[in-house]
């Protein structure tokens, strides 16, 4: 385990973290859950592929695609899309991440003025990991939207229900895979992290800040599958997974909350993809 040089332990009440910093968070946060709901409201095609969005023409099983993916392949496209992408996971991702945030800033608050470095190089290292995953959802979201729009009507009244079915039970299985729970306890335990991974400096809290997010990402990027199934910016499916991640990550009794999520997306994955019941709160 890597020592930290010059630096006391911090409790973890945190009493050593600047208010600036926690009004700073909070004004971020509700900045990009405002810009992410203004973009939801006026959007007139959901981002991503969204199951039963042609639900008047074609019943359930229609397929509505993203606004950007109808758009084609082009880098301004990629751009628009990866930007409020980035904002809509600052929303949804910082209040979960915002223990670790102040562990971090508790630890470099102890530290002598002249080596300790500002928290926002570690919160702009994390940002930049959901960054990166948003070209990756951008080339997916592309793919999957030019294979929907291959198929015929009827062949998407039969195929979209499964899919969608599928990626819900798989994001359900994945809440008990081993890999998820190496992550999440990463995500859960602050203060073990900033032991184990701490780096001097500026790069050094830059590379801390995309392990983090990395950790983050491996916890919780079954989740957004779904998010991205149903419709990215689907308001109620946001809020719903902004909730389910904060209590993982955040409340004491999350390990058994995330096998009771699992137990849930397995059970409304099977439905959907069976038929018997549309997709709720689709985009």
């Amino acid at each position: 385990m890597p020592a930290l040089r010059g630096v006391v332990w911090p409790m973890a009440r945190w009493e050593h973290v600047p208010l600036s910093l926690l009004i700073s968070l909070v004004v971020l946060t509700g900045a990009a859950w405002l810009l992410t709901i203004y973009q939801a409201v006026n959007m007139s095609i959901p981002m991503g592929i969204a199951v039963s969005g042609g639900m008047a023409a074609e019943g359930m099983g229609g397929m509505a695609m993203g606004g950007i993916a109808a758009t084609g392949w082009s880098f301004e496209s990629a751009v628009i899309f990866v930007a409020v992408w980035t904002v809509m996971m600052a929303a949804m991702m910082l209040p979960a991440a915002a223990s670790m945030i102040f562990m971090f800033a508790s630890a470099q608050a102890r530290r002598e003025r002249e080596v300790a470095v500002s928290t926002w190089i570690f919160v702009a290292g994390y940002i930049l990991i959901w960054a990166g995953a948003g070209i990756v959802v951008y080339v997916l979201v592309q793919i999957g939207s030019e294979l929907a729009t291959s198929l015929a009507p009827a062949q998407r009244i039969q195929w979209a229900p499964l899919a969608l079915g599928t990626t819900v039970a798989a994001a359900g299985l994945y809440q008990f895979a081993p890999i998820k729970r190496v992550c999440l306890r990463h995500c859960r335990s602050p203060f073990a992290f900033i032991a184990q991974h701490w780096r001097d400096g500026r790069l050094g809290a830059l590379v801390m800040g995309l392990k983090h997010g990395a950790y983050c990402f491996g916890c919780c990027w079954a989740l957004f599958a779904v998010l991205v199934a149903t419709g990215i910016m689907s308001l109620a499916w946001m809020l719903l997974l902004t909730l389910v991640v904060f209590v993982e990550k955040m409340l004491p009794q999350g390990r058994r909350a995330g096998a009771a999520i699992g137990i849930a997306l397995i059970a409304l994955g099977i439905v959907v993809a069976s038929g018997a019941v549309a997709m709720p709160w689709l985009a």
